[in-house]
């Protein structure tokens, strides 16, 4: 099984392409990586992002669907609506079941992203995905709806445009699963730690790994959701609270 994951470079490594792709061998799929953008961050800092273009971006997936067959892909942090578009266009052109992590800001509070991004989300690439896992912060973004109680991430499930998963680490760990209508909660207890680096994107991963491994969508995610809470009370990588 091959998977792809299109998002950017953190060189510390907790996150973005070599997160996911740590994952996917974790979990037992192949995975393959699309590079959008170059980062300068660590787990505390972020300094600055190099963006690729959008036709060397294009060239990259045009030469891992080249060669491999790859059904299930993840994306991460997108930067711009230009790329955007472009993967949205990827997505139907080669038929592929997208997981969106909607990255908008770094985990140590650098914007990834040009303005409109969240408007570019909804109009080219969430109604091409098959899940998108925001956090409340990217779920707000994404919906323009507050989020402070379980009932209002409710609501803004049920304003995205595709199957969502709104993670609970701002909200008492209240993980909102929308699945074609059918609301899910699955509460997590917190864990209290300072390495807050990462999870997102190892949920998303996560999430597309056990998907391609023939798990249907709700399977996935709660199997994912564990997969990223055990790493975290292992102290293997960043904190559900913070990120998620």
């Amino acid at each position: 099984m091959i998977v792809m994951s299109i998002a950017g470079v953190d060189p510390s490594g907790g996150a973005g392409v070599f997160a996911d792709l740590k994952t996917f061998q974790a979990i037992g799929v192949y995975g393959t990586g699309v590079v959008t953008a170059l980062t300068a961050q660590n787990p505390y800092k972020f300094f600055s992002t190099q963006p690729v273009s959008p036709e060397y971006i294009s060239e990259q997936i045009d030469s891992v669907m080249d060669s491999y067959e790859v059904e299930f892909i993840k994306t991460g942090m997108l930067y711009s609506p230009e790329i955007i578009k472009l993967v949205a266009e990827k997505i139907r052109e080669y038929d592929l079941k997208a997981v969106v992590d909607p990255v908008m800001v770094a985990t140590s509070g650098g914007d990834l992203t040009k303005e409109d991004i969240a408007d570019a989300f909804n109009k080219y690439l969430l109604p091409e995905s098959i899940l998108t896992t925001p956090n409340v912060s990217e779920a707000e973004k994404l919906t323009g709806l507050k989020i402070n109680t379980k009932e209002d991430a409710i609501k803004a499930s049920e304003k995205i445009a595709c199957n969502s998963l709104i993670t609970g680490g701002h909200l008492d760990g209240i993980n909102t699963i929308n699945i074609d209508g059918d609301i899910t909660i699955k509460k997590q207890e917190l864990i209290e730690t300072d390495n807050l680096h990462g999870t997102g994107c190892n949920l998303s991963a996560a999430i597309t790994a056990y998907r391609a491994k023939n798990n249907d969508l709700h399977t996935s995610i709660m199997k994912a959701l564990d997969y990223v809470y055990e790493g975290i009370k292992n102290g293997n990588y960043g904190t559900l609270i913070a990120k998620l």
